[in-house]
């Protein structure tokens, strides 16, 4: 069983930062995706950003890449999300998770491991 575990979420005023950061007990040379999620009571989850195993290679969604910085340490089976410019409507819970299978996705249907979030709230 693999654990997920997210740490970092917070309040920040409009136009700050926070960064998250997510740890998956992986154990030996897997292939695996870890990504972030964020989800608010109105929508669903949606993708935002993952890294690949294999190649190392990151991935952020169009509407916050200009914002938003992916990075992650394959080996330690970690993932961080810095978040800069922080708007109200990046409000939510944001989760990490993790899957094994070989190609990359941003559906969260195809994510098994999942951590319990951690809540960014940007207010004024």
């Amino acid at each position: 069983q693999v654990q997920v575990v997210e740490s970092g979420g917070g309040s920040v005023q409009p136009g700050g930062s926070l960064t998250l950061s997510c740890r998956a007990s992986i154990s030996g040379d897997s292939t695996y995706f870890m990504a972030w999620f964020r989800q608010t009571p109105d929508k669903d989850r949606e993708g935002v950003a993952l890294i690949c195993a294999n190649d190392r290679r990151t991935y952020t969604v169009d509407f916050v890449k200009t914002r938003f910085i992916v990075s992650g340490d394959i080996d330690e089976h970690t993932l961080n999300l810095q978040m800069n410019s922080l708007k109200p409507e990046d409000t939510a819970m944001y989760y990490c998770a993790a899957k094994f299978e070989w190609w990359s996705s941003l559906s969260p249907d195809e994510y098994k491991y999942w951590g319990q979030g951690t809540q960014v709230t940007v207010s004024s």
